[in-house]
């Protein structure tokens, strides 16, 4: 979700000149939008938990213990920031709301409770909202970064994976290749998909490098997706779909390869085609994953929209307050980085993590 990048037209800045974030956790909100209303009915309990300093998995194997019931029968939608304060939901079965109320937890408190027949999982979430603050060292000019902001709420932003996808050394892609040349079952399944589906963020990275100078427009033979519904349909019809593309109707969109990805047609096809043979992936037609690893592939949007993108000075000027709400799968990074350039994360830096040491937290 969360989780800097180089700076955006407006020209180069040197480290010392870029923006801090997390400067404490209360500079960095994040509140997490359901995918639907809960029934009021049925086994499950969901909670609405904000969490301080911790991680989600903290926090669930928490709410476990709290409810007497195993680490497995606790949902959750997607991970949060831990050097944040989040608000997420989270749900227990067997668990009456009541109880859960009164749960007592480690720097997060249950805020609401609801039952549900069924249990939150991966993914089930409309979008999350961010407040964030941005600070710095020398007053700031926010009339370019308005105008930014205004170019990503009309074309959109580019839909890229943050760096934190391809692990810590950055070469989780790399052992993906590995691994489907190898062919043999991986010892860690789970850590395998991981890695695979780092494979598969960086393919759709480089197709969209090579677009990223018309987000707003489709070609010849794409998948697109339309914004309301979500469906897929080929364009073969550019004098009807360009403006819808311009419209923000429809969307471009790139692969997410796998055994059953929908391709497209003529000059994307082959612009995807020398991508894959350029990252070394194998021919889609003959591809056999390792026994325990599956991926079917998909088709991803170029672009997404922001939605309520603000942009507030702070007091002395040295930085803004952001607020903006981003769909599933979006990368506030990424945000970022188009609106600023490269920002500082304040949370890695030693004396932050100490405090929260301090505070009880690991």
């Amino acid at each position: 979700m969360s989780e800097d990048e180089g700076l955006g037209a407006e020209g180069a800045a040197s480290s010392s000149d870029a923006l801090r974030i997390r400067s404490t956790p209360e500079d960095f909100c994040v509140v997490e939008e359901p995918l639907y209303a809960t029934a009021g009915e049925g086994n499950h309990t969901f909670v609405f938990v904000e969490k301080r300093g911790r991680t989600t998995e903290q926090v669930a194997r928490e709410l476990a213990r709290a409810g007497g019931v195993s680490p497995r029968d606790v949902g959750y939608a997607g991970r949060k920031d831990r050097h944040a304060i989040t608000r997420q939901w989270f749900s227990l079965e067997g668990v009456e709301p009541e109880r859960a109320l009164d749960f007592e937890l480690n720097s997060a408190e249950v805020l609401e409770a609801h039952r549900h027949p069924h249990k939150i999982k991966t993914g089930h979430l409309r979008g999350n909202r961010f407040e964030i603050v941005l600070r710095g060292d020398r007053p700031l000019e926010l009339d370019p970064i308005r105008e930014r902001a205004a170019s990503l709420l009309r074309c959109g932003m580019p839909n890229r994976y943050g760096e934190q996808r391809f692990g810590r050394e950055g070469d989780n892609a790399e052992q993906a290749r590995r691994l489907l040349a190898d062919g043999r079952p991986p010892r860690d399944r789970r850590a395998a998909r991981f890695l695979v589906s780092a494979l598969q963020s960086e393919v759709f990275n480089a197709v969209l490098e090579e677009r990223t100078d018309a987000l707003d427009d489709v070609l010849l033979g794409d998948i697109a997706r339309v914004e309301e519904s979500g469906g897929l349909f080929w364009v073969d019809d550019l004098a009807r779909e360009r403006p819808r593309a311009k419209a923000f109707e429809i969307s471009a969109t790139g692969p997410i390869f796998g055994t059953k990805m929908r391709a497209p047609t003529d000059d994307v096809a082959e612009l995807e085609r020398a991508i894959f043979d350029r990252l070394e992936l194998p021919d889609l037609a003959t591809l056999v994953l390792p026994r325990g690893i599956r991926a079917r592939g998909a088709r991803r949007p170029l672009r997404v929209k922001p939605e309520g993108l603000g942009i507030e000075s702070i007091e002395g000027g040295l930085g803004f307050k952001l607020s903006v709400w981003l769909p599933p799968g979006a990368y506030l990074t990424v945000l970022l980085g188009e609106l600023v350039g490269p920002v500082v994360d304040a949370s890695r830096v030693k004396p932050f993590t100490d405090g929260l040491r301090d505070m009880g937290v690991s």
